[in-house]
């Protein structure tokens, strides 16, 4: 009987689990969610109530505290300080424009940006959200050792997921912009707030779905062929 290869003889394994296990951890669940959105929530509530200068100082002041609060609790930071640096950028822009809708200026512009890679993977048949997955959580070799993107199933399912994405960041992006040249700022406020986390959600769900249906069809196609063998 064969033994199973010690970890400490596949370095790409332990890789893979660390890099893993950051991903998840930068997330910071729920609250790490909320961290994005607070932020904005106040400035557009305080830019209502009093001025462009005082919703500036507010929403920088929100990110600050929050980003405070989970270094001293000891809990993941990437996404607080993220968070930070885009609310700080964010910030100065309204700052320089003079507009309160400067303010979701970075968020436009990040979201046309994010949809340029996924879009052009799946031309290229390399679905960006296949590779991610792929790497974080490989699919169990089947149909001799084919590589995930010559299975058509998983091909397929990747690219839809991809697909997904594109979509969620070309949806914002038009619609905040279309807002923005309206000068509609409340309305681009809710816009932002509305299309980020929900459509998020909605695109890992729809993405989880797809991929583990595609997969159980391997699966199932896998033992339907070891059965008649």
């Amino acid at each position: 009987m064969t033994e199973e290869p010690d970890r400490a003889d596949r370095p790409d394994l332990d890789l893979r689990e660390t890099f893993r296990q950051q991903a998840i951890a930068s997330i910071g669940g729920w609250s790490g969610a909320l961290i994005t959105a607070i932020p904005t929530t106040v400035f557009i509530l305080v830019n209502i109530a009093a001025s462009l200068k005082v919703a500036i100082v507010s929403a920088v002041g929100a990110a600050l505290l929050l980003a405070g609060y989970r270094v001293v609790r000891k809990q993941p930071t990437q996404q607080a300080l993220s968070g930070l640096f885009g609310v700080v950028v964010a910030a100065a822009i309204a700052a320089r424009t003079g507009h309160a809708r400067g303010f979701f200026l970075l968020g436009i512009w990040t979201s046309f940006v994010y949809a340029v890679p996924f879009a052009v993977s799946v031309l290229l048949r390399r679905p960006l959200v296949g590779l991610l997955w792929e790497f974080l959580d490989p699919t169990p070799p089947t149909d001799g050792e084919q590589p995930w993107h010559r299975r058509r199933p998983l091909l397929l399912a990747y690219t839809w997921a991809t697909l997904a994405a594109t979509a969620v960041f070309l949806s914002r992006g038009i619609v905040q912009a279309s807002l923005y040249h309206q000068r509609k700022d409340g309305w681009l406020g809710v816009a932002r707030i509305a299309m980020g986390y929900p459509l998020f959600i909605a695109a890992v769900g729809f993405s989880y779905w797809v991929v583990q249906r595609a997969r159980r069809r391997l699966g199932a196609g896998s033992a339907g062929q070891h059965g008649t063998a």
